[in-house]
């Protein structure tokens, strides 16, 4: 069965087209320019664009579903306009550092999916013996802690780990991801005389504990020419060492997040332990220059690292800081946020796409399946209105747990239907049954 999809505003080839969509099975077959053809789904002046891939999520399944689970986490990723997300190997139980640990998470989540999921695997000291199982199994690539990732069993690497396991992940051509924080460095302090002080916290972890982290992670990069991805950027002083390794060619990329792009540590009063990430949020000339690098194109990718807890563990009534859990729920709203400060900015809708869309398809090697609108592509796209606001209340929320810095903001970019792999399965807030697939990297 083919069918039509017609709107003044198609995101077909990288660019806006008048025009209709022919979709057959779950691929776009063709792109037909100009007026309404007959039996076309017609949706006029509302914008057809790739359905997002986000790379960067926390679901905890197994093990912590009372911090999100795969149904929660993919409903809420289709409401944001979401059809493709990765799970990170930690926060859940096991942390999916083995073979065995993947496949009991993929028993678990088989029909839960509402979106279509891909898993990141983890390096810890020495599981290099078990990583070359781990990529065998499916994932898309593996995630590494440079400091105390927060979780016990997920152990932090140094150095000497790292280099018996970047060689084995050059092998298979898959991405390094460093959650790029060292454990400490010369001069470092971390005083806590009021727990509840954000000051206190961002000064506990500063810009050098980044940037050393990342420096680290360039000579590696150099020394192995293996792809190194540095995650949630926040330091902008580390801008320029990024902008020299891309032009030095090395296979160095970089994402950052909403709330670096849309939040500033001038905002965030004491105890408001809502806000508390690592790496922190920074300070408005800080997040002003992750703007320019986004407008420059050293930036790669923006992912909304979707990092939930529950309430209890976010002591918000104790405001303390010191002792919350750090994290940021974002996964429904990332692109209305990141949309909105890009109209504030008079950015193209275009440049969001590629960041969202297309190139973090291509960071899982997904390219030429995913995040563009083009024939042979899977039929992945959103039906949505970028003029539309709406405001972020509990109610509308479909992730498990509510609290969030986004209650009460006002934001553009309306998000009406979502199409995956040519299905309808968003409308207007109502789901289909789950329909999500497996995203598994082409080893298996």
């Amino acid at each position: 069965m083919k069918t039509i999809f017609y709107s003044k505003n198609v995101f077909y080839q990288n660019k806006f087209h008048k025009g209709n969509l022919i979709v057959e099975n779950d691929k776009i077959i063709d792109f037909i320019y100009g007026d309404i053809l007959d039996n076309a789904i017609s949706y006029e002046n509302d914008y057809i664009i790739p359905g997002l891939v986000d790379t960067h999520v926390h679901v905890n399944e197994p093990g912590r579903t009372d911090w999100e689970g795969f149904e929660t986490a993919t409903k809420s990723a289709l409401a944001g306009g979401i059809t493709t997300l990765v799970d990170m190997p930690l926060n859940c139980i096991p942390v999916t550092t083995s073979r065995y640990a993947l496949e009991l998470k993929m028993r678990e989540i088989k029909n839960k999916l509402h979106t279509d999921c891909g898993f990141w695997g983890g390096i810890i000291p020495n599981n290099e013996s078990n990583l070359e199982e781990l990529l065998n199994s499916g994932v898309l690539g593996c995630k590494a802690f440079l400091i105390h990732s927060g979780i016990d069993d997920f152990p932090k690497v140094n150095e000497e780990d790292l280099r018996k396991s970047i060689p084995i992940m050059k092998k298979y051509d898959l991405p390094i991801l460093i959650h790029a924080e060292l454990e400490s460095f010369e001069g470092q302090t971390e005083n806590y005389n009021n727990p509840r002080s954000y000051s206190a916290f961002l000064n506990s972890r500063p810009k050098e504990i980044e940037d050393n982290a990342i420096k680290l992670m360039i000579k590696l990069c150099k020394e192995f020419d293996a792809h190194i991805h540095i995650v949630h950027l926040s330091s902008a002083n580390s801008i320029d060492l990024i902008k020299k390794a891309k032009e030095e060619g090395l296979r160095f990329s970089v994402e950052t997040c909403p709330h670096y792009l849309a939040i500033n540590a001038e905002e965030i009063q004491d105890g408001q332990t809502i806000y508390k990430c690592c790496p922190p949020i920074r300070e408005k000339n800080n997040n002003d220059l992750l703007w320019e690098a986004i407008k420059n194109g050293i930036i790669d990718i923006i992912v909304s690292d979707h990092s939930p807890c529950t309430a209890n563990l976010k002591l918000i009534e104790k405001g303390d800081i010191e002792h919350a859990w750090g994290g940021i729920s974002s996964l429904q709203f990332s692109f209305s946020i990141v949309w909105t400060e890009f109209k504030k900015r008079n950015l193209p809708l275009e440049l969001l796409i590629k960041l969202m869309c297309k190139n973090t398809s291509k960071l899982i090697k997904k390219e030429n399946i995913k995040g563009s609108i083009d024939k042979n592509y899977f039929a992945d796209f959103i039906v949505w209105n970028p003029n539309e606001k709406f405001k972020v209340t509990k109610d509308i929320i479909f992730h498990k747990n509510k609290e969030t810095p986004y209650l009460g903001r006002e934001l553009f970019g309306k998000v009406k239907k979502v199409y995956l792999r040519g299905k309808l399965v968003f409308d207007e807030n109502k789901f289909s049954n789950p329909l999500g697939n497996f995203i598994l990297n082409e080893v298996i």
